[in-house]
């Protein structure tokens, strides 16, 4: 009974934390087994096979190549958490830190991160990663980079915010009088109070890698074709809309969806179950 006493505390805090969890948990247990439970390889093709509906040994249908649909759309969650998780590790090291130097340090060293992280901002996310991806190449180590180079700025605000709220905190003062060096008070002192609201952040960012890889895919610039990333399968199947063969880009576009709103809840859920000034609110 313990054992149950967490999650189900967690889910009366946040019921919505708990449907997203939910969510992204079964889609993250489909990327681990996907070699197990995909009824076929993703690039795999049935030339006498094309386009065929669903149904049948095809459960989600076949593509213009004769691939199987469903045995792609399982292994493209490998692409979205292949995206996701690594971005959003990017973006809380370097973010984090630079909000904690900029908060604690201020002066000069706060003015000039900030219009660091100004530049990075200034312009449209999709575009900049759009011209990037384009001069670096298309591959899944440069769309991480990029992705989580970019929002790396949110997490740097989201702590300069807290730090500077906690800075001048009585416990931080007494850290400070007590003789601790400035980089133990910000680690062992600050940097844990300033951090939730970072970890809030961190799905609702990560959902954000997941949406501009697929973009950046389905405009042509991203991951292509065999591999058996959503964007990429969504673009190949929009062609074939028009002329009836719906579950080349649905399937698709409906397992994007999923992940991109599991972590979205998730997100969400956290931040209710984090922020202090919500709870008893019922939200």
């Amino acid at each position: 009974m313990s054992a149950l006493a967490l999650p189900l505390g967690i889910t009366r805090r946040s019921p919505t934390f708990a449907v997203g969890a939910t969510i992204v948990l079964l889609m993250l247990l489909a990327a681990l087994t996907a070699n197990f439970i995909a009824p076929f390889s993703p690039t795999l093709a049935f030339p006498y096979e094309v386009l065929k509906p669903p149904g049948g040994k095809f459960l989600f249908g076949t593509d213009g190549n004769g691939m199987d649909v469903l045995s792609r759309v399982i292994h493209g969650t490998r692409y979205g958490f292949g995206i996701a998780v690594p971005a959003g590790i990017i973006m809380v090291l370097i973010g984090v830190p630079l909000g904690l130097i900029a908060g604690y340090q201020g002066g000069v060293i706060d003015e000039v991160l900030l219009r660091v992280l100004d530049v990075l901002r200034a312009f449209p996310s999709i575009i900049l990663a759009l011209a990037v991806v384009a001069a670096t190449g298309a591959s899944l180590v440069n769309v991480v980079l990029v992705i989580g180079l970019l929002d790396s700025p949110i997490f740097a605000r989201v702590v300069r915010a807290e730090v500077l709220a906690l800075r001048h905190s009585t416990f931080v003062r007494a850290a400070v009088a007590v003789g601790n060096p400035p980089w133990r008070v910000m680690l062992v002192h600050i940097l844990p109070n300033a951090i939730l609201g970072a970890t809030a952040q961190l799905p609702i960012r990560m959902a954000w890698a997941v949406r501009i890889s697929a973009t950046l895919a389905f405009i042509g610039v991203g991951i292509q074709a065999p591999a058996p990333e959503w964007g990429a399968m969504i673009r190949q199947g929009a062609e074939y809309v028009i002329s009836g063969e719906w579950w080349v880009a649905t399937f698709p576009g409906l397992a994007l969806i999923g992940l991109v709103l599991g972590f979205n809840l998730l997100g969400d859920g956290l931040t209710d179950i984090l922020d202090p000034r919500r709870k008893g609110t019922g939200k």
